[in-house]
């Protein structure tokens, strides 16, 4: 996939954002999306394939609105728990999902969000946490829950997330906003600033997961919109921090809320075509998050939003 960004290259047009070319793009993926799939999950589930590759190919963005955000994110969600129903992906595969697989997407979509300069879809603009992603915020900030080198205040050192961004999905993400953004870090990332003023990883794991919330999706013979037999526990939908939360420099920060919807990206469905083989043998790897004990059943008291 990341090779036909050579086939679509850029158009020429008098538009700054969207360029049409990724429309091209998103033919191709539309049309070898099943083919895709179905080299994974074995042909004999060619039901299975057509439905899962349904979730693929909104992973990618909207071609009409050339635009990527949450929602998309989510698709991708989706399509990998595909995965795990239909057999391709095993219990055992679940940290190599993370750190090669959907490392491996991010940047792809990177890559296609730089190339086709495509739009944030829901995005809330400064107030966002990214205009782009949110759940490699969650599933990075596990990996640093117990790193002993890597405090939250130091994720807006741009040395830092150099040297650390192949290994750790957060500081990846913050890697890609400073390439793609300028001036001040309180200013174009207000939110993940303020998170920089939090006093431990855990704490803001806990607070993104709360975070997330309201995303658009489909439901199907995969993927049931059926009740589950026994329910999980629902977290608050509003996000808590702690209170003030002065960021670590003593310049600003002091008393701002850590709370924002990620962005609710409604990603339409599609129909699909089909086609070749995927190879994910020369990934790279991050460093998988550590194993720990679950946290306990009394929350802290961290304030509300």
């Amino acid at each position: 996939m990341a090779t036909w960004l050579d086939e679509f290259p850029p158009v020429d047009q008098p538009q700054r954002y969207g360029n049409k070319a990724f429309r091209e793009y998103y033919t191709k993926l539309s049309q070898e999306a099943e083919g895709l799939v179905k080299s994974v999950v074995g042909a004999e589930l060619e039901a299975g394939s057509r439905e899962a590759s349904t979730y693929l190919v909104e992973s990618f963005g909207n071609s009409t609105r050339i635009d990527y955000g949450t929602g998309h994110e989510l698709a991708f969600i989706m399509f990998l728990t595909c995965l795990f129903k239909l057999g391709a992906l095993q219990q055992k595969d679940s940290q190599a999902t993370v750190t090669k697989v959907f490392k491996r997407y991010l940047e792809l979509v990177r890559e296609l969000q730089s190339t086709y300069k495509m739009e944030p879809a829901g995005s809330q603009g400064v107030w966002s946490l990214d205009d782009y992603q949110f759940i490699p915020f969650i599933w990075g900030s596990s990996q640093l829950v117990m790193n002993p080198k890597i405090a939250p205040e130091m994720f807006t050192n741009p040395k830092v997330v150099e040297d650390n961004a192949e290994d750790y999905l957060f500081l990846a993400c913050i890697k890609f906003i400073l390439e793609v953004k300028s001036g001040p870090f309180a200013e174009h990332s207000n939110q993940l600033w303020n998170i920089s003023g939090v006093q431990s990883w855990s704490k803001i794991n806990q607070g993104l997961i709360k975070m997330y919330k309201a995303e658009h999706v489909l439901f199907g013979s995969i993927l049931s919109i059926s009740e589950a037999s026994s329910r999980p526990h629902q977290p608050p939908s509003s996000l808590t921090s702690a209170p003030g939360m002065p960021h670590p420099s003593g310049a600003r920060g002091g008393g701002r809320s850590f709370s924002v919807d990620c962005g609710a990206t409604a990603a339409p469905f599609s129909a699909l075509g089909r086609k070749p083989s995927l190879d994910v043998s020369s990934m790279a790897t991050t460093r998988p998050p550590p194993s720990f004990p679950p946290p306990p059943t009394a929350r802290p008291d961290t304030g509300s939003s």
